[in-house]
């Protein structure tokens, strides 16, 4: 088999979904090693199926390899796979036996072979800088409110705010609406009435702002993905058809050279 129609075979969408088919099963069956029953039932079957599966695995890597040699790492996603497949392939005997468990791993693969995934995962890498600062404001606003919950309420409630990492695990529980009211809030309360002081401010500004500008952001940047993808397929199309209407001009013009021979060969006759 040639390399082009190597390649056209591998970039095939019916190979390509059976990749994603293969990795489905493979993970339904990895899940199913879990249980001691199945596995005395049916283990060697288990064994078998996930051996021919991770050959097929390093199969598809290995043409690939072929078709496009180096520039293969130059795509992230490929690296990925190979590394996936890669933990996959190591031994399962002996020290190496916990690898046995990172076969899971090849579930994620998925990321790269569904398109809707890898959208998603390239839009949270893309909004990556601008969710860094906002990890540094919740920062900032934790260690705000770390301080004054270890100074207001450390003794009287060391449990909740008696150190800075008490205080810090504390709010983050509060920050994820996690029996925050029933949990702290409340019995703080019985004791210091005001304490809704505390949590109100900072439920606010932590859960309801920092978390929403952290989701609007992601959402912002797979709308700029999905708009610079629109704008690149409308580009493509268009250059298509300045191609082919160059095309057909030049053809009409040959056409239009040849009929004027034709009619000065007839008018010399």
């Amino acid at each position: 088999m040639s390399d082009t129609k190597l390649k056209q075979f591998i970039d095939s969408e019916q190979f390509h979904n059976f990749i994603i088919y293969l990795i489905f099963f493979n993970s339904i069956t990895i899940g199913m090693e879990t249980s001691p029953a199945l596995m005395n039932f049916m283990g060697s079957w288990f064994e078998g199926i996930d051996t021919v599966i991770l050959y097929i695995f390093i199969a598809e890597i290995l043409l690939k390899l072929l078709v496009y040699r180096l520039d293969f790492f130059k795509s992230g996603w490929n690296v990925f796979d190979f590394l996936i497949v890669a933990i996959a392939a190591m031994p399962v005997a002996g020290p190496f036996a916990v690898f046995r468990t990172l076969r899971i791993l090849r579930t994620l693969r998925l990321l790269n072979n569904v398109p809707k995934l890898r959208f998603i995962i390239d839009a949270i890498f893309k909004a990556i800088p601008s969710i860094g600062w906002i990890m540094l404001l919740l920062a900032i606003v934790f260690y705000i409110f770390a301080v004054l919950g270890t100074n207001l309420y450390g003794q009287q409630f060391p449990e909740f705010f008696g150190s800075m990492g008490a205080s810090t695990f504390t709010l983050f529980q509060i920050m994820t609406l996690e029996s925050w009211s029933s949990g702290i809030a409340r019995p703080m309360m019985r004791e210091l009435p005001y304490a809704y002081f505390f949590f109100v401010p900072f439920i606010l500004i932590a859960t309801y702002t920092t978390l929403n500008i952290f989701i609007a952001i992601v959402v912002n940047t797979m709308n700029e993905i999905n708009a610079d993808q629109v704008q690149s397929e409308e580009d493509r199309i268009k250059n298509f058809v300045t191609e082919e209407h160059e095309k057909i001009r030049d053809q009409l013009e040959s056409l239009k050279k040849q009929l004027e021979k034709i009619d000065q060969k007839v008018s010399s006759n």
